[in-house]
């Protein structure tokens, strides 16, 4: 699967599920799909909408991803998402995390994302959780490269990163 992100940025999506009615939009490289219509991504870009919960993704995944046990990379930066919902740490390939820009308060909506064994990238600046002390590495794996667009220091982590 070499296929460039599905891209469903700048769509003016209001609920998740209204992703599924979309035509993504076109980059340099073509999608392509398998015989049902399905993208063969890993990756998925819902950035600058106005979501606010996120439930319903894996119906939207299983949807238009031919593959959504796969996804590697997911974009959900400046919507109106307020809370990190379960459904993300079902996401177990996930690697890249982007959530800049949303309306996250609660600490402890973000700390199960350290769950996910691939997770090495994610964003949470532009949030009301941005403001509490430690917010950047507290709830994350110890692997975790870059957060904020930000590389990881030992200081923060506490920890020595592992090699994987």
């Amino acid at each position: 699967m070499c296929s460039p992100p599905v891209d469903l940025s700048f769509k003016n999506i209001s609920r998740i599920t209204g992703a599924v009615a979309e035509v993504p939009r076109c980059g340099v490289r073509p999608l392509t799909t398998d015989s049902i219509g399905r993208f063969l991504s890993r990756s998925l870009r819902l950035s600058n909408n106005r979501i606010s919960d996120i439930t319903d993704l894996h119906y939207v995944l299983h949807h238009l991803m031919a593959d959504p046990s796969q996804l590697g990379w997911l974009d959900l930066s400046f919507n109106h998402i307020t809370y990190i919902d379960p459904v993300l740490r079902e996401l177990r390939e996930l690697r890249v995390l982007y959530l800049h820009g949303n309306n996250i308060m609660e600490m402890s909506t973000v700390d199960k994302l350290g769950e996910l064994p691939h997770l090495h990238t994610i964003t949470l600046h532009g949030n009301a959780i941005e403001n509490t002390r430690g917010y950047r590495w507290r709830h994350l794996h110890p692997c975790t490269e870059s957060c904020d667009f930000c590389p990881a220091t030992f200081e923060e982590h506490g920890l020595q990163c592992c090699d994987t």
